[in-house]
């Protein structure tokens, strides 16, 4: 749940990079509460329009953290943001884009900054 909190608090932050954890762990927390969402709106029916407009409202709401982690995620494969739009493609491009967030990060600094793994279990003793 810190990285789905950690992603969200990054709101737009399009710079910098973001671990394979980071990425994949705001995506499954991401989908979990789509599906409850989705899921408890089609059981309810009489009033399953308020959780229609909540999944809709909660759509909206993750659509930019997203976006920013999943760019993020590529900058810590060394690609652009840029190459995002490969999800434009049909079927080719979403797979392209899984295989990039399945990759390993770049060893070291890159042009988007150092690499967030090494840097998570340093703790400064004084």
């Amino acid at each position: 749940m810190n990285w789905y909190v950690a992603a969200l608090k990054k709101y737009a932050d399009f710079t910098g990079r973001s671990r394979r954890k980071e990425y994949w762990m705001f995506t499954l927390v991401n989908s979990i509460i789509m599906f409850v969402l989705s899921f408890t709106a089609s059981l309810v029916d009489s009033s399953g329009i308020i959780f229609i407009v909540l999944y809709a409202i909660y759509a909206l709401a993750v659509f930019v953290p997203s976006l920013a982690v999943t760019v993020r995620r590529l900058h810590d494969t060394g690609r652009s943001g840029a190459w995002y739009f490969l999800v434009f493609v049909p079927v080719v491009g979403a797979i392209v884009i899984l295989v990039f967030m399945c990759l390993d990060s770049d060893h070291g600094s890159n042009q988007y900054g150092p690499t967030p793994k090494h840097f998570e279990n340093i703790t400064v003793t004084t």
